[in-house]
């Protein structure tokens, strides 16, 4: 029964971007390469980002309560600073690719095209998310029994875990779909939304930490996970449909 759970736990945290990644991504090698890039990049940067607050560990948060959120805060700060990075790369790996396409007289890239490797950009984020903070959690979860903690009694931990690793799956991954459009178009809102987006998400994780707030900071972070799932699919939907009627592939 606890190998169920486990099992049970990880698709909760993963099993949608496991659909995501078999519907969209394993059709096409180029997708399957930026998604594993991206993981990397990610997990690399996570890793970074808790060795550098090892130092300041442990802390109470009844004592310290603001350093929680100044770690969630510098940590936010760092990985949209990656993600500027990583679009960066992404812009010269574009023009390499269309000087490329045009010296074999093939189409450049499509603007679904662009979208896609977005996408998989964003949903290497979530799953390095997901792997870092849930997944490796789950190994007691097989074991003989499950585990609670005070401030949650009324959830077992490894659910809580699992079921904020889906929001935050959710929130990267469209988020970067967002973030590389705002960026390739110099929209300010776009640019805007997605840090603020993910601020928000962090800061939620917070509630947790009162007695009883899991059971309304995870509805709340689902709020912001749909959220930014209607932005992306509106934006996604007005991109498509601008390109049709201009008959262009610009993005």
């Amino acid at each position: 029964m606890t190998v169920a759970a486990g099992i049970g736990y990880a698709l909760i945290a993963l099993g949608p971007a496991l659909a995501l990644f078999t519907a969209l991504i394993s059709t096409k090698p180029f997708l399957i390469l930026t998604l594993v890039s991206s993981t990397l990049l990610w997990l690399i940067t996570l890793i970074v980002l808790s060795a550098l607050w090892r130092a300041f560990l442990p802390f109470q948060a009844t004592q310290f309560g603001w350093s929680y959120f100044i770690l969630i805060l510098t940590c936010i700060v760092f990985q949209e600073a990656v993600r500027f990075l990583l679009w960066t790369a992404y812009r010269k790996l574009e023009h390499v690719l269309n000087d490329f396409a045009d010296r074999v007289s093939k189409p450049r890239l499509y603007l679904t095209d662009k979208m896609q490797i977005a996408l998989a950009g964003g949903l290497g984020h979530g799953l390095a998310h997901g792997v870092f903070f849930c997944l490796s959690l789950l190994t007691p979860a097989f074991g003989p029994a499950t585990f609670y903690v005070q401030k949650c009694s009324q959830m077992p931990f490894f659910l809580v875990s699992a079921m904020i690793a889906l929001a935050f799956v959710i929130i990267h991954t469209f988020s970067m779909v967002i973030a590389f459009k705002g960026f390739a178009e110099q929209n300010k809102v776009d640019q805007l939304f997605v840090p603020i987006v993910h601020l928000v998400a962090g800061m939620l994780t917070l509630v947790n930490l009162a007695s009883g707030g899991c059971m309304i900071g995870i509805p709340m972070l689902y709020l912001v996970a749909l959220a930014t799932l209607i932005y992306c699919g509106k934006m996604v939907f007005r991109s498509l449909t601008e390109v049709q009627s201009s008959q262009g592939n610009s993005w």
